[in-house]
């Protein structure tokens, strides 16, 4: 049955499942680059998935920036790619967390690409 009538929060949840059961398919033991996005912060993470842990994390909280714009986006992106060479990972799968592919994670991804993570 085609939902018709749903919100975007649950549009959201149903895009970060799909891209999580595609990340499980194709399991090629990599870390992932999961990227949250709230209406105040943007937060990215590389994470371990055989391990559990998280490897690497940036966000505009620790970054102390004003999280309402794209630089702050770009800041972040740079920031997550320098901690993540610094400690010998240049290859990440990414997860933009259901959301779109658009804006703040479109310039983040860009960013991080830019500064040597190949994903």
């Amino acid at each position: 049955m085609k939902k018709i009538n749903i919100d975007r929060k649950s549009k959201r949840q149903i895009r970060h499942k799909r891209i999580t059961n595609k990340l499980k398919k194709f399991d090629n033991k990599l870390p992932r680059l999961v990227v949250t996005k709230t209406n105040a912060n943007i937060f990215c993470q590389i994470i371990d998935d055989q391990s559990g842990k998280t490897l690497v994390s940036s966000s505009t909280l620790q970054l102390k920036l004003n999280s309402k714009n794209k630089e702050s986006a770009i800041k972040v992106g740079a920031d997550i790619a320098k901690k993540a060479i610094a400690k010998e990972i240049h290859h990440v799968v990414f997860d933009r967390g259901g959301n779109k592919y658009h804006g703040k994670i479109k310039l983040l991804a860009d960013e991080a690409r830019k500064e040597g993570l190949k994903f």
